[in-house]
């Protein structure tokens, strides 16, 4: 590994994990909602994405999100983050990727909009908390979410790197540029983990060839 890329930022909920889609479509199935009810409580309803909003800021609590969103359901809200995540899983491909990339000496941080730590801690569930990575960034303890330039900012500073020195994935296109004015590299991860794997090996054997 040479100095050309010393540093791996990863996107949880969708890069590290399952796809969020995914996740959403099957706990519509077990809630025994409506399909795509989920889907335009969070991202169409003004009570839902206000109440996410300030989750993912550290503006409002994890059972003020549940409240919100269980009463926009109509269903129980009783740790409802625990039961709305309980099909996402470790993504293999993407972890495997990450562990070649620390083994070979480059640093890799968890950059993730944050769900909220309490009563439920997503991250440590899956196994992706502060000692599997070099640096954990989430916007609820920064006060500020993706795409703002100064989480990436954090991200590099927690690192200890410039942005050339990074690789950054992320599986919303709209939070690549604010990465790129950093001089960091981006890698948009669609539905395809192993597609992305091989761009990050391919990425990292560059570099250390080089």
């Amino acid at each position: 590994m040479s100095s050309s890329y010393r540093g791996l930022i990863l996107d949880f909920g969708g890069v590290l994990t399952t796809r969020m889609r995914l996740n959403g479509q099957a706990f519509e199935r077990s809630e025994r909602l409506e399909p795509g009810a989920y889907f335009r409580a969070l991202n169409e309803n003004p009570e839902g994405v206000a109440v996410y909003s300030k989750l993912e800021v550290g503006e409002a609590t994890q059972e003020d999100w549940n409240r919100v969103i269980g009463g926009i359901l109509g269903i129980d809200p009783t740790d409802l983050m625990r039961r709305a995540l309980a099909n996402l899983r470790p993504e293999p491909a993407i972890v495997a990727a990450a562990d070649r990339a620390r083994a070979a000496g480059v640093k890799v941080a968890m950059l993730s909009n944050s769900f909220g730590l309490e009563p439920y801690n997503p991250y440590e569930a899956l196994g992706m908390w502060e000692e599997t990575f070099d640096a954990v960034i989430l916007s609820e303890r920064e006060g500020v979410r993706k795409p703002s330039a100064f989480i990436y900012q954090r991200a590099l500073d927690a690192l200890g790197l410039e942005g050339p020195e990074c690789v950054f994935v992320d599986d919303h296109a709209e939070n690549l540029p604010p990465a790129e004015a950093l001089g960091i590299r981006t890698i948009h991860h669609t539905t395809d983990p192993e597609g992305t794997a091989a761009q990050l090996d391919a990425l990292l054997e560059r570099a250390a060839a080089a």
